[in-house]
């Protein structure tokens, strides 16, 4: 089936070739650079043209804040409309070829349709995600005291067969991974028995976990608080990694970069979820306070580069056992999401390619000589490169654009479909 990518090839060439140049000059500077560091930057290249992004489906509308919601003219309001939004950002970041659902939102009663429609947009489907943490219309049994983990019997049934569903939808769709998060837990002390809780748990997603197919994955992804604020039944990463290690092989730990208490260090938890066999994927974005869903980069993107050093070193100890699945999860609630998915994806990139651009030989070195400036310093020089260029140099290799935020807005396409598409809603939340 022959492509119908959104923005025009011509658009795309002349833009890079009035870069082009300026672009060389840059790269080959860089080069010269990372040699002196020991790094081959055509390798590099090679790997961050390699990095596979998921976009979420939400991910492309504008965010909700708990209180309001304020549309822009020309966001999507369906799932047909946010995959026209995602094959933007892919056409021309070149790191997003995949899109990841979430049901019921995204649901359809034509599967291979919405298929053909992603194919032809340049477009496959990640992990889908399912929905126990809010009631849908017509749904018989509430979610308000807990979904896969609620006391009654029924209610836990209800939220099993949402999942058994999203995983038929997968695969009719071509996904590989289900993600799992809840949102159940409790607002005051003896509210629910923490042990009972965990156990309904378990039984609900082992029922989720024996439907998988043979070759897909059951992501679980943890979170601290919210909705819940005294306690969450699946708040942190050793729930998780308990959770995955009681259900099986298939079933792993998703890490939102959000999800966790304030300073606590990330990037051990990926390195101890790899010894454990149990990194399934991350969610990125960023924050300051809480789950802020802020730009991935936006914040603190030392830190993302520190994950990402936890990353290539797993990679390098195990690289045929190496596939954690990645996606962006942002609330763009005063941005064009076109735009904050594009500058995330770049920043994604950047600390990937920073992280590449470690001396491996000398920080074990330095480790193994327990020279601790040195072992520091080593990650110090290669955070401090700019890699501004090679990446622009993968993306332009790869089909899309030197300057993606400066080509997205002279495509005009948000007022194009702002005189297109029907105005969105004002209510609040991220649907």
């Amino acid at each position: 089936m022959a492509a119908e990518l959104p923005i025009s090839q011509d658009l795309i060439d002349t833009h890079n070739a009035a870069h082009r140049d300026a672009l060389e000059e840059d790269y080959d500077h860089l080069k010269r650079r990372l040699k002196r560091n020991g790094v081959d930057a055509d390798a590099v290249k090679q790997r961050v043209k390699a990095l596979e992004l998921a976009t979420p489906t939400w991910g492309a509308g504008v965010g909700g804040t708990r209180f309001a919601k304020f549309p822009i003219p020309g966001e999507p309001t369906n799932i047909d409309e946010k995959l026209e939004d995602c094959a933007v950002v892919q056409q021309i970041g070149r790191n997003t070829p995949r899109v990841s659902p979430h049901f019921p939102w995204d649901w359809t009663d034509d599967p291979a349709a919405l298929k053909d429609k992603a194919s032809t947009l340049g477009l496959g489907f990640d992990a889908v995600n399912s929905n126990t943490f809010q009631d849908q219309k017509n749904q018989t049994h509430s979610y308000r005291y807990g979904s896969l983990t609620h006391t009654d019997a029924a209610t836990r049934a209800q939220a099993v067969e949402h999942n058994l569903d999203c995983i038929e939808m997968g695969r009719k769709l071509g996904s590989k991974a289900l993600t799992v998060w809840i949102g159940d837990g409790t607002n005051f002390p003896g509210q629910q028995s923490f042990t009972k809780s965990f156990e309904r748990y378990l039984d609900s997603a082992q029922q989720i976990y024996a439907a998988l197919p043979g070759d897909w994955r059951m992501l679980i992804e943890h979170k601290m608080f919210e909705p819940a604020f005294y306690s969450t039944v699946i708040s942190d990463w050793g729930s998780n990694l308990l959770a995955a290690q009681k259900l099986g092989p298939k079933a792993q730990c998703l890490v939102d970069l959000g999800h966790h208490a304030p300073n606590v260090n990330i990037e051990q938890i990926v390195a101890r979820l790899d010894a454990a066999g149990k990194l399934g994927g991350f969610h990125f974005n960023d924050s300051k306070y809480g789950d802020d869903d802020l730009d991935s980069g936006s914040i603190n993107p030392h830190q993302l580069f520190l994950v990402f050093n936890e990353l290539v070193e797993a990679e390098a100890r195990d690289p045929s056992g190496f596939n954690p699945a990645y996606m962006i999860d942002q609330s763009h609630n005063v941005t064009d999401p076109i735009e904050s998915l594009l500058s995330s994806a770049e920043a994604i990139a950047s600390c990937f390619a920073r992280a590449l651009a470690v001396n491996r030989d000398h920080l074990t070195a330095a480790q193994h000589d327990n020279d601790v400036m040195g072992a520091f310093q080593v990650l110090r020089r290669a955070y401090n490169f700019d890699v501004g260029p090679l990446v622009a140099m993968a993306r332009v290799e790869a089909g899309g654009a030197a300057d993606p935020i400066a080509l997205y807005r002279q495509s005009e396409w948000r007022a194009i479909k702002a005189q297109q598409r029907a105005r969105a809603s004002g209510a609040a939340g991220i649907v």
